[in-house]
């Protein structure tokens, strides 16, 4: 998201604070959202396996209308609905923060944001994974007119910022070495 705003050289200066810190801190909730409903419909579609070794499910049961083609119906719904409270309770949590906080305070949060490689990158990993997880998400379904259409597309999003995010620590710790190509520039010139 950094790449959307404006980025100056001192805090003091920076313009929008408010939209980069608001906009950083709705997407935080979002993916934090996603999070957890992820790991809450993994549990709870894990048990359902375990219960369906006793009563194989019917063919209506199999069927759910909010689900991505590769994965259950439970996992997508669930982590649309944490991304959603999690984006509320943002929504809530950023004027309980900032209260009678005055500009330059979210100004300085704002442009300690823009300033920050790894935020950076992070927050470009979990844009592509949230767009490419939104469009599997209205792919998967059958028709655009069903019942519970945004949690096939938000529940997409959100299982697409996470898998963004483990693309990002996978790409930056793993292949990187947590290092920064300046990093190993500035110790061979040392």
């Amino acid at each position: 998201m950094s790449h959307l705003f404006p980025h100056t050289a001192y805090a003091e200066d920076q313009p929008l604070a408010h939209t980069i810190l608001t906009t950083h801190v709705f997407f935080r909730g979002f993916q934090s959202g996603a999070a957890v409903g992820l790991l809450l419909g993994s549990a709870r579609h894990s048990l359902s396996l375990l219960r369906q070794r006793r009563n194989p499910p019917s063919l209506s049961q199999l069927y759910a209308p909010a689900r991505l083609a590769f994965l259950p119906a439970t996992i997508v719904r669930s982590t649309a609905v944490g991304a959603v409270v999690g984006t509320a309770v943002m929504a809530v949590a950023l004027p309980g923060r900032m209260w009678g906080r005055e500009e330059i305070e979210w100004q300085d949060r704002s442009w300690r944001l823009l300033e920050n490689k790894g935020q950076q990158e992070v927050d470009a990993w979990g844009i592509i994974g949230a767009g490419v997880g939104a469009l599997m998400g209205i792919g998967g379904r059958t028709g655009l007119v069903e019942r519970g259409v945004w949690k096939g597309i938000v529940g997409g999003a959100g299982v697409g910022t996470m898998v963004g995010v483990a693309g990002y620590m996978v790409w930056r710790y793993g292949v990187e070495g947590g290092k920064w190509p300046d990093e190993e520039r500035a110790k061979i010139e040392i």
